[in-house]
């Protein structure tokens, strides 16, 4: 290696990941790189399923692994945990439940940071590693579409080069804490969104490499994929309370399909009910619209990656555009009405009566 070697913080805050730690810990220790050189802090968010125990076990064997407790339990203060603590030249955050597919990754962030002399470093982050069931294939086809997940976002795609660290940063110079302090702790999704968006700001620069692939689980079930993009879209929101300037159309469309939902299927019980047929007729065309448009684009997948997909993929569009909607949506009630609230304050007296 003839550039030089700083010393990297891994940071892995997890939370029940007992399926998949030991693994990825396995796959991190055997990096090709000087043990001396790197650390594992697992940052651990009250684990009840064996997590700790088996990171205890790694860690008592092997001391470049150390278990640190998360008593807030979101992986943004997690991050934190890990970033004031670390010893790194640089902090490379990784998942519990992911798939490390080299073990150059860590040479390679340090050849990224050498070669390029950014200030962070971005990652493709595609949901295929070995091992997925068929629904987990489908998920992963559908979220690298381009109607299944942001079409600027890196994070699927093998860009090389210079480019905005909002989507798929994932490594830092000690000194971006320096300049734009650290995770926001009130996050429980699009945290590391929200802080990519700081280090943009703030006029640091980030390079993206396909040599720093880590490869992630899709969630294995619909209610799953449910409650995750639910997750997203409130983090969505949260991300535009505080910058406004990241509201774009991409995320809008979500929430205004969501609305349109739960408006055609009001409008379908007023006019069963006897009232006005029209708006219920309007919104199923534009419902119709949508239908062609996601089966057009599952054709499409199915037609590439195998007809066996197409079985899933329309549901599972439905799932992620529906999830983010309703996360979105979720948001702008629970700040409406807790602003109406602080103008309406209701008195303990009349709480009562």
């Amino acid at each position: 290696m003839m550039f030089p070697l700083p010393f990297i913080t891994i940071v892995m805050p997890v939370r029940n990941e007992a399926t998949f730690i030991a693994f990825t810990l396995r796959s991190l220790l055997s990096q090709d790189y000087p043990h001396e050189q790197f650390e594992i802090l697992v940052v651990d968010g009250g684990s009840d399923d064996g997590t700790q125990t088996i990171v205890q076990r790694i860690a008592s064997a092997d001391g470049r692994v150390q278990l640190l407790n998360n008593p807030r339990g979101l992986s943004a203060a997690g991050r934190n945990i890990g970033f004031r603590q670390g010893k790194g030249d640089v902090f490379l955050v990784i998942d519990g439940h992911c798939h490390i597919p080299s073990a150059d990754l860590l040479s390679e962030t340090a050849r990224c940071f050498s070669e390029s002399g950014a200030h962070c470093l971005g990652r493709p982050q595609p949901l295929d590693p070995p091992g997925l069931t068929p629904f987990q294939h489908a998920v992963a086809l559908a979220r690298a579409s381009r109607i299944g997940h942001a079409g600027n976002s890196l994070i699927y795609g093998q860009h090389e080069g210079f480019a905005s660290p909002q989507s798929n940063g994932a490594a830092y110079r000690r000194e971006v804490f320096d300049h734009v302090g650290f995770v926001d702790e009130s996050f429980d999704a699009c945290e590391d969104v929200e802080f990519n968006y700081r280090v943009e700001r703030a006029g640091l620069t980030c390079y993206t490499s396909p040599r720093l692939t880590v490869r992630y689980y899709p969630r294995e079930s619909l209610l799953d994929l449910l409650r995750q993009m639910r997750r997203y879209g409130y983090g969505r929101w949260r991300l535009f309370c505080k910058h406004p300037r990241t509201l774009g159309v991409q995320t809008l469309v979500p929430p205004a399909f969501f609305l349109e939902v739960c408006l055609l299927l009001a409008s379908l019980l007023v006019s069963i009910a006897g009232g006005p047929i029209a708006p219920a007729v309007l919104l199923a065309m534009l419902m119709a619209a949508y239908i062609a448009l996601v089966l057009g684009q599952s054709t499409a997948i199915a037609c590439v990656h195998g007809w066996r997909h197409l079985l899933w993929l329309p549901t599972i569009l439905f799932t992620i555009h529906f999830g983010l909607g309703m996360g979105f949506v979720t948001g702008m009630v629970r700040t409406a009405l807790a602003r109406l609230r602080a103008l309406y304050p209701v008195h303990p007296a009349e709480a009562n009566q």
